[in-house]
């Protein structure tokens, strides 16, 4: 049977927007004998079960994540298709090490990249994400993605990348400030800032938070890459591992987009230009020398030669687009958000790709089920409070005297006869 890797689309060149799934896409060019697999661009996480991208299919068994995919391929193939066979115990514990460092620093990277940074986010990755995604997610993901981008990032103090967020802060305090009387309103003539001075104020801003973070990201791998072919390897010989599949996931993130404002890539080229030279081999290797049109994508048998074989993504049905609109309502609805992040919460505590104990397991149910249990109280609390309030306004006949108001004032505008004995009495 034929593996399917469900992932998010194509852009930019490359055969996937999400750093996981070009990782995924690259151990799978490596590692799987072509023609035992293919790729779905999906981009839609509601295929899984699990509801996460990448996922691979094996007829009825799915699995989500890169490092289960990993050993999934490792089990299933009892070896034969694991990269990581060649490596001692020190290289394994530095494969563990350094893949952890690669996800952490550059999943922040690239959030700031192509998320938070105002200029890339409108002009780049949402329209990226309105080509490769069928309606009605084009309009409802990228926005959440968005914004759980700028959440993961808000402790890295770089929010004023987002030069949307800056302006309507800006515009939120000049309210705050003329509603306090602070400033007089016939007295306001302040012009809007323009893109051109946000942006000057704000490189200045972050020109060394940035020069920081990525200095930390590149400096460590490319002294530990040098002049080897692979980040873990012993001669030039050796074949790419895990770890090289990581750090091309988020590399080629960083190198390939052509962005309107690509300080990613310029601080890549600066300080590794090692690093630049191997993502550009390891992206050839892994994706193929032509870069992936997303045509060919929804249209696989006009494809180019290439190291990866497309599967055309199927057409979206009613009831998806139903069970998207619902769940989008349902996020929007406080009660109903608190209840589906319980629940998603619990069934993440007692999946097995958790690695939770039993003890472990059982607390996580006892803080759903207290949360659960906290919010319908408030809930109840509220309906018990409102009914009360209707209770004793009818109690004490506020209701039944503006009912008869109008009750009389409808009398008078309707009856003719009162009408006409108001007008004849003078009133």
């Amino acid at each position: 049977m034929v593996l399917q890797l469900h992932v998010w689309g194509p852009a930019f060149g490359l055969p996937s927007i999400e750093a996981h799934c070009l990782a995924t896409i690259a151990y799978c060019s490596v590692a799987l004998p072509k023609g035992s697999w293919e790729v779905v661009a999906s981009s839609d996480p509601s295929v899984s079960p699990t509801g996460e991208l990448p996922a691979l299919q094996n007829g009825a068994v799915w699995v989500s994540r890169f490092r289960n995919i990993v050993d999934y391929l490792r089990q299933y193939s009892n070896g034969a298709w694991d990269l990581d066979q060649q490596l001692d115990d020190t290289c394994r514990a530095d494969n563990i090490a350094f893949s952890s460092f690669i996800e952490s620093r550059g999943q922040s990277l690239v959030d700031l990249y192509l998320y938070v940074t105002s200029q890339n986010y409108y002009r780049n990755t949402s329209p990226a994400y309105g080509s490769l995604l069928q309606w009605p997610n084009q309009w409802i993901l990228p926005p959440q993605l968005h914004s759980a981008a700028k959440d993961r990032t808000e402790h890295l103090g770089l929010s004023s990348l987002d030069l949307q967020a800056m302006e309507d802060q800006r515009q939120r305090d000049h309210n705050a400030a003329v509603a306090a009387g602070k400033i007089p309103k016939n007295l306001i003539q302040r012009p809007r800032d323009t893109v051109s001075s946000l942006l000057g104020r704000t490189a200045q801003q972050n020109h060394f938070r940035i020069e920081a973070l990525t200095g930390e990201f590149f400096e460590p791998l490319e002294a530990m890459l040098g002049r080897k072919a692979y980040l873990l390897a012993a001669d030039a010989d050796d074949t790419p591992s895990s770890i090289d599949c990581v750090a091309l996931g988020y590399l080629s993130l960083a190198l390939v987009p052509e962005m309107a404002f690509p300080w990613l890539r310029d601080a890549m080229r600066a300080k590794a230009p090692l690093l630049a030279e191997y993502t550009e081999r390891m992206r050839q290797r892994c994706f193929g020398e032509a870069p992936v049109d997303i045509a060919h994508v929804f249209s696989p048998e006009s494809a180019p030669e290439s190291p990866l074989t497309w599967r055309a993504p199927a057409r979206i049905s009613v009831a998806a687009v139903g069970s998207t609109l619902l769940s989008t309502l349902a996020d929007s609805t406080p009660f109903l958000r608190e209840i589906r992040r319980n629940n998603s919460l619990k069934k993440a505590a007692q999946s097995e790709d958790a690695g939770l104990n039993y003890m472990e397991k059982n607390m996580a149910n006892i803080i759903t089920d207290s949360s659960k249990k906290d919010m319908l109280v408030s809930i109840a609390a509220v309906v018990g409070g409102f009914a009360a309030l209707v209770g004793y306004a009818v109690h004490t006949g506020i209701l039944s005297r503006e009912e008869d108001e109008e009750e009389e004032d409808v009398e008078v505008m309707y009856n003719p006869g009162t009408v006409a004995d108001m007008l004849a009495s003078g009133k």
